[in-house]
């Protein structure tokens, strides 16, 4: 799980060195889920996993084409516009957002630790907003639309993925992912890495942060359960903020280690706290 988290928060980082040799977000999530896509596909068939049917195979192409390519979108435009380390705290909100929803359209009970974790990570939203240094209110909205889509994404997910199995429902998440982003870039031209470094930075997007991270995820999911499984991938953001800062040279405020480090503790507390069902099956998007 440590593996995961770290592979997941590199995905920033990658990024914007993608985006420094000249690669767009379109074509960046294109290239990502293509392979990732080919790699799930090779997972599915060693493992000997069943191909999802019938509605939940159609839900899934849903989730994939719809879900996980809105979340990505927002969430690696915003990297665009917004300094890496912002937009991925700024994700961190979606546990406090599946809470909330799980409550009023699943009737999930709430309870006291579950609403100190909401209020916490709001906290520390309010910090990371408001001393983040470049985070353009375009980039604000993005990186929470991002979080508002991923949680969308894991109560549908939660829903359907225990019927289809977590490598088959990954698999065609994946899959309609690349479709959809395929043809977005068939449709406007690819916008290629201009040096070597950004031809490294996306595929390696493609297989630690994609491939790597939702393998790992899976292999240490089975072994701790989903609580801990939760609990431990909450390196992510912090990862994302140590490697800004090393690789990137982006400049970290006080206040916005404070308020990552309350977003973190919220999402402890709501791992804690939650529900496995909540806990998404088919691994995080960014």
């Amino acid at each position: 799980m440590a593996v995961s988290g770290a592979s997941f928060g590199a995905a920033a980082v990658l990024a914007k060195i993608a985006y420094n040799a000249g690669v767009d977000p379109v074509t960046l999530l294109a290239v990502r889920f293509a392979i990732a896509a080919l790699c799930m596909v090779g997972v599915l068939r060693l493992g000997g996993h069943a191909w999802p049917r019938g509605r939940t195979l159609l839900v899934l192409v849903c989730l994939g084409a719809v879900c996980y390519v809105t979340q990505s979108m927002l969430y690696f435009v915003a990297l665009t516009v917004a300094p890496a380390a912002l937009v991925a705290l700024l994700l961190y909100v979606y546990p406090a957002i599946v809470m909330i929803v799980a409550a009023l359209v699943f009737h999930e009970s709430l309870t006291a630790v579950k609403v100190i974790a909401v209020v916490v990570a709001l906290a520390g939203t309010a910090l990371t907003i408001g001393r983040a240094s470049g985070g353009s209110p375009a980039g604000v909205a993005l990186a929470l639309g991002a979080a508002v889509a991923y949680a969308i994404y894991i109560l549908a997910s939660s829903r359907v993925g225990p019927k289809a199995g977590a490598i088959p429902a990954a698999t065609v998440v994946m899959l309609s992912a690349a479709v959809v982003l395929g043809i977005a870039v068939s449709v406007r031209g690819p916008a290629l890495p201009q040096s070597v470094g950004g031809w490294a930075a996306l595929v390696g997007i493609a297989l630690i942060s994609t491939v790597i991270a939702i393998v790992t995820f899976f292999a240490g999911l089975e072994r701790v359960g989903p609580a801990e499984a939760s609990t431990v991938s909450t390196m992510e953001p912090m990862t994302v903020v140590l490697l800004a800062a090393v690789v990137l040279g982006e400049r970290i405020s006080t206040e916005q280690i404070i308020g990552g480090t309350l977003i973190i503790m919220a999402v402890v507390l709501m791992a804690r706290a939650g529900r496995p069902e909540l806990v998404p099956e088919d691994a995080p998007p960014a």
